[in-house]
C-alpha cells in the first residue's frame, strides 16, 4: 500500500444531517396533520386522535441520533416507529382504518436507518402491525371510515419512503472508505485495485475500530458490526486475546498474524494479517489485511487429527468394531433372509430377472457377512474382548461340520476334499466356535487357491497333550517372502489376482485364534505344489479321575 495515500472512514456527517431532517420533517407533517384532523373533525374520537399523535413521536426520537450514533441508537429509533406504528394500527383498526397507511412505515424507517437486519426488523414490525390491526378490527369492529385523511398519510409515507431511498443512510453502517479530497489520480486507481481484491484490507486504529475498508469480506466476518462495533468486538471470545497479542506486535512495528473465529460464526476462521503505518502528525494506524482462514483451518485441525488418530488406530478401531458385532450382523442376516425367501420363491412366482437379482444379492450379503465377521473378530481379539468359551466336546464333529461347509464349494470349483480323522473320539476342552473358525477359514483359503483337479487335505490328531489340525493342498503355494508376512491382518501373498481374491484377515484370525488358545500355527509351502499349515493346540482333554461302584467322584482334598 501506498504510505501517501490518506484513507479515511465514511463522511457520516451529511448522512446524520440526512437523517436529522427526515425525522424532523416526518415530525413536523405528521403534527400538522394531527392537528388539521383534531381541528376538522371534533367527534374523532379519543382512540383515532391519540393515534394521529402518537405518529409524531418516532420524528422526535430519531432527532436524537444528532447528538449519538450508533447500532444501539439506531435499533432504540427503530423500536419507537415499531411500537408507534403498533398502537396506531390497534387505535384505528389496522388496514380498515383512516391510517392504513403508517402500517409500512417501520420499514421505511429500517431502510432510512441503514443496514440489513433494520430493515428485517422493519419488515417484521410491518407484520406485527398488520396482525394487530386484523385483531382489533375484529374485536372493535372498523375505524372511523375518512377517505380523505387515508389519502394524506398514503401520500405522506410515500414520500417519506422515497426520501428514505434516495438517502445514503442506508449504507452507513457498511459503506466502503472514500479517498480524500485533493489525491491524484494514483491513489483512485490504489483504491480500486484495492476494492476488487478477493480480500479485505482494513485501515484500524490501535483500538481496532475500521477506519476504512477495502474489498470482499471473508465468509463470517459481518461488515455492519465490524464498523459498529470495531474488530476485537466481532472477534470470538476465546481468540480475543490472540488478536489483541497480534495488535501489539504490530504496534511494536512487526508483522503480525492472528486466526479467529467470529461471534457469528463460529464454524469458519478468518486470517488476519497486520502491519503498522505511520501517519504524520497523528497516532499510527494498523492495516489489516483479513482472509477467509477456513480452508487453512480445516487442514491444520486435519493433520492434527490424523496425528491423534494414528496413534490410537489399532485401539480405536478395535473398540469400534468390537462393539459394531450386532448393529452390522443384524440387518446383514435380513438382507440374506430376505434375499433368500426371493430367490426360492417362497411366497410365489417371480420374474427371472429379479430372481437372478435376488440370486445376486444373496451371494454378495454372504460374502459381506463373512468379511464382517473376521473383521470384527480381529477386531475384538485385538481390544482384548473376545472371551473364549471353553467346553468339552470331540474335535472331530467340528472338523467334520467345517467340511461339510466348504464341501460344495470344493465340489464346485472341481477340487478334491478328503479328511484324516482319528477312528476314535477325541476330546477337547476349547472353544468350539474358535476351532471351527480355524478349521473353516484354513479350508476356504485352500480350495480357493488350489486349482481345478487339485487335492485338499485336512487331518485330524492329538500328538500328547497338543491337538494337531494341518490342512494342506496342492495349490500354487506361497513365495517365502510373503511366508514371513502371512499371518498380519489384511496381509495377502500372491498377484493381484490372487489379491482380489480375499481380504488377508482368514490365517490372521487363524494366528489369534490359536494364540488364545495356548497354542501356535505355522506354515510351510513350495511354489507351483502347495502349502501346509499347522495348527498345534494344548487342548486335548485328560481323562477324567476313576469313580467308585456309587457312580460318584472323588476329588481328593487339599491339604491345609
Amino acid at each position: 500500500m501506498n504510505p501517501g495515500l490518506a484513507l479515511t472512514a465514511p463522511d457520516r456527517s451529511a448522512d446524520l444531517s440526512a437523517l436529522a431532517v427526515w425525522h424532523a420533517g416526518w415530525a413536523g407533517i405528521a403534527a400538522v396533520i394531527a392537528g388539521a384532523v383534531v381541528w376538522l373533525v371534533p367527534d374523532l374520537g379519543i382512540a383515532a386522535t391519540v393515534a394521529v399523535w402518537i405518529m409524531v413521536l418516532p420524528g422526535l426520537c430519531g432527532l436524537g441520533l444528532m447528538w449519538r450514533d450508533g447500532w444501539k441508537e439506531r435499533a432504540l429509533v427503530l423500536g419507537a416507529w415499531s411500537l408507534a406504528c403498533v398502537s396506531a394500527s390497534a387505535l384505528t383498526g389496522g388496514i380498515t382504518g383512516s391510517l392504513v397507511g403508517y402500517i409500512v412505515m417501520p420499514l421505511v424507517a429500517g431502510a432510512a436507518l441503514g443496514g440489513r437486519r433494520l430493515a428485517q426488523v422493519g419488515a417484521l414490525a410491518l407484520a406485527v402491525c398488520g396482525l394487530v390491526g386484523m385483531i382489533s378490527a375484529l374485536l372493535s369492529g372498523p375505524g372511523p371510515s375518512m377517505p380523505s385523511l387515508a389519502a394524506i398519510v398514503i401520500l405522506l409515507v410515500a414520500g417519506a419512503a422515497a426520501l428514505a431511498l434516495r438517502m445514503p443512510t442506508g449504507q452507513v453502517v457498511a459503506d466502503m472508505p472514500v479517498v480524500e479530497e485533493g489525491t491524484d489520480d494514483t491513489a483512485v486507481r490504489v483504491e480500486s485495485l484495492l476494492t476488487s481484491q478477493p480480500g479485505l484490507t482494513l485501515v484500524l486504529d490501535t483500538s481496532g475500530r475500521v477506519l476504512a475498508a477495502y474489498g470482499s469480506p471473508p465468509p463470517g466476518l459481518d461488515m455492519e458490526a465490524l464498523y459498529a462495533q470495531g474488530l476485537l468486538a466481532t472477534v470470538n471470545g476465546p481468540d480475543r486475546a490472540t488478536v489483541q497479542t497480534a495488535f501489539g506486535r504490530a504496534l511494536t512495528g512487526h508483522d503480525a498474524q492472528a486466526t479467529f473465529a467470529t461471534g457469528n460464526a463460529l464454524d469458519r476462521r478468518v486470517v488476519l494479517f497486520l502491519k503498522r503505518q505511520e501517519v504524520p502528525g497523528a497516532e499510527p494506524r494498523l492495516i489489516g489485511q483479513a482472509f477467509d482462514g477456513t480452508p487453512q483451518f480445516a487442514r491444520e485441525v486435519g493433520l492434527e487429527a490424523a496425528r491423534a488418530e494414528a496413534e490410537a488406530q489399532n485401539a480405536g478401531k478395535s473398540r469400534f468394531l468390537a462393539n459394531m458385532s450386532h448393529e452390522l450382523r443384524t440387518p446383514l442376516n435380513a438382507v440374506i433372509g430376505f434375499s433368500d425367501i426371493m430367490r426360492q420363491r417362497l411366497f410365489g412366482p417371480l420374474p427371472d430377472k429379479y430372481a437372478d437379482y435376488a440370486q445376486s444379492i444373496h451371494a454378495a450379503g454372504g460374502h459381506l457377512l463373512d468379511l464382517i465377521n473376521d473383521v470384527l473378530d480381529v477386531s475384538k481379539i485385538e481390544a482384548e474382548r473376545y472371551e473364549l468359551s471353553v467346553e468339552r466336546f470331540d474335535a472331530r464333529d467340528v472338523v467334520s461340520a467345517a467340511m461339510a461347509l466348504v464341501r460344495l464349494s470344493a465340489d464346485d470349483k472341481g477340487v478334491e476334499l478328503a479328511g484324516v480323522l482319528p477312528p476314535q473320539p477325541t476330546e477337547v476342552e476349547a472353544d468350539r466356535r474358535a476351532l471351527k473358525q480355524i478349521t473353516l477359514n484354513l479350508l476356504s483359503n485352500a480350495i480357493k487357491f488350489t486349482p481345478a483337479k487339485g487335492a485338499v487335505t485336512v487331518t485330524l490328531e492329538a500328538v500328547g497333550p497338543y491337538l494337531e489340525i494341518v490342512v494342506a493342498d496342492t495349490g500354487v503355494g506361497i513365495a517365502p517372502d510373503d511366508l514371513r508376512r502371512l499371518g498380519r491382518p489384511f496381509e495377502q501373498a500372491g498377484g493381484a489376482d490372487q489379491k482380489a481374491q480375499g481380504t488377508g484377515l482368514g490365517l490372521s484370525l487363524v494366528r489369534a485364534l490359536a494364540e488364545l488358545h495356548g497354542g501356535r500355527m505355522t506354515m510351510d509351502s513350495t511354489m507351483g505344489e502347495g502349502t501346509a499349515v499347522t495348527v498345534r493346540l494344548p487342548v486335548v482333554a485328560t481323562a477324567r479321575p476313576a469313580t467308585e461302584a456309587t457312580g460318584a467322584e472323588i476329588i481328593p482334598l487339599r491339604s491345609v
